[in-house]
């Protein structure tokens, strides 16, 4: 039986994906393993690995098509002993196609690593496991400004958006999907709220009508239409959004909307902190070709501070969920590091146990890939808490969004020298602005000023992140 390959969902975000290259071309062999593709999704570039052998028997979206949604049938694989042209006509087969009117859901396919003989590598089977297929629209569909890109279930006016496989596993257990409290975007029903359901958590009364996105109802936005009117036409360039800025959009937006947010703000002396980064790096030893074993940056003092600051302040290293609060054992500290068109978050994992070069090492190359678009998704995804520099921007102080299901995010200002007050009398002083933005839901405000005040002496006092 032929192959189908199918748009993999790389990422827990993606619903669409580029088809950057293809590295076999029809009439080839395919071993198990081998590379056959590349597909940009909005973080990153990734390869896309064969899981079985057989000969690529026909493409069906060429190199460089841009947007095809995640499940969308690409090419298709004859297996050993069939014939490449007459899967080739088979192409297809037993594969709804992507956005067509008024076609019924299909349930994903019960092995995602297999997903109907798609090659997907592990890490995009598992990640494939509860995103939202894009090419699967439903009987009824009420298009909006915030809905045209959601799944619904039933009919209006009480719509429940929920994904495709949280719908069979709700269908299996014989629970109305209705009655069941979603938690995902937006307020959508995903796989997590039906195993709660089933143990008879998340569930509302009968008949009543499901949250309206999970979030207090806010005013619309401006249309398109409406925002272009105010502008002289010709006076303005029309730049389409990729897909890594339509993603910010959407997290960051269900972020403020859906998280309660508060924020501290300290001022840190780091004096002692420069002086300590002149001298190790002075010390560095050198290869032979004069280049340090490496070059520590203030933010790197940053990492392990607020890693450690976690540690001692474990309450506050926490995730929110509806059913409990996940405590987390490690410190998993997520950076931010602009790119073209967005920015993107990679982790230092179990940062309270790495050494300063360490964190400076790790995260040179991290910020190198990144910016490459080679990041693999468990190099994004997850963490326990973030941190946005924009100290080498000379900004003083800002406040960031956390990003979800992160607990804090600590902001950092420049270093800059200001006049303070040390027993009665005006000195200079090297002084940095922090402020931790906190979900209020997870960590209250007396915690959220421990755990910055536990930051605050860690940075000010470097030799205790050596102990």
């Amino acid at each position: 039986m032929p192959i189908n390959i199918l748009m993999p969902a790389l990422s827990p975000t993606m619903e669409k994906g580029n088809l950057a290259k293809w590295l076999k071309k029809e009439g080839e062999a395919v071993k198990t393993g081998d590379v056959i593709a590349e597909i940009e999704t909005d973080k990153a570039t990734m390869e896309y690995e064969a899981v079985d052998d057989g000969v690529m028997a026909k493409i069906v979206v060429p190199e460089g098509t841009h947007d095809v949604p995640v499940n969308q049938l690409i090419a298709v694989i004859a297996q050993e002993g069939e014939d490449p042209k007459a899967a080739a006509a088979a192409a297809g087969k037993g594969v709804a196609p992507a956005k067509v009117p008024g076609a019924a859901p299909a349930s994903p396919p019960a092995s995602p690593q297999k997903a109907e003989g798609a090659a997907q590598t592990a890490t995009a089977a598992s990640a494939a496991k509860d995103a939202k297929p894009s090419g699967e629209p439903q009987a009824t569909r009420v298009p909006s400004a915030r809905q045209s890109e959601s799944e619904t279930d039933g009919h209006a006016p009480n719509r429940v958006f929920s994904s495709p496989l949280a719908r069979r596993l709700a269908k299996e257990a014989g629970i109305d999907i209705g009655r069941i409290a979603g938690t995902g975007p937006h307020g959508r029903v995903v796989a997590k709220d039906v195993s709660a359901a089933k143990e008879g958590n998340g569930l509302r009364a009968s008949g009543a009508a499901p949250a309206a996105a999970g979030a207090p109802a806010i005013a619309p936005s401006m249309s398109d239409q409406q925002i272009r009117a105010l502008y002289e036409e010709g006076s303005y360039e029309l730049v389409p959004h990729d897909g890594m800025r339509r993603t910010i959009a959407q997290r960051l937006t269900a972020s403020v909307q859906t998280v309660p947010h508060f924020y501290l703000t300290i001022d840190c002396d780091i004096g002692k902190l420069v002086a300590a980064r002149e001298e190790i790096n002075a010390v560095a030893p050198k290869d032979k070709d004069g280049k340090p074993a490496y070059k520590l940056s203030v933010n790197d003092f940053v990492i392990k501070a607020l890693a450690l600051a976690l540690q001692r302040v474990p309450d506050a290293n926490v995730s929110w969920t509806d059913a409990g609060m996940l405590k987390h054992k490690h410190s998993d500290v997520g950076v931010a590091v602009a790119m073209p068109n967005g920015l993107i978050t990679p982790i230092i994992r179990n940062a309270e146990t790495k050494s300063l070069s360490a964190i400076s090492n790790e995260m040179k190359d991290l910020a190198a890939r990144a910016r490459a678009r080679k990041l693999k998704p468990q190099e994004y995804q997850g963490g326990t808490t973030s941190v946005s520099n924009l100290g080498m921007f000379g900004i003083k102080d800002f406040t960031a969004v956390i990003n979800p299901p992160q607990s804090t995010i600590l902001a950092v200002g420049t270093g800059e020298e200001r006049a303070v007050v040390r027993n009665g009398r005006i000195e200079a002083a090297q002084i940095m602005s922090v402020t931790m933005s906190c979900d209020h839901r997870s960590v209250d405000g007396a915690l959220g000023a421990v755990l910055i005040g536990a930051f605050k002496a860690l940075i000010e006092n470097p030799v205790m992140m050596l102990v």
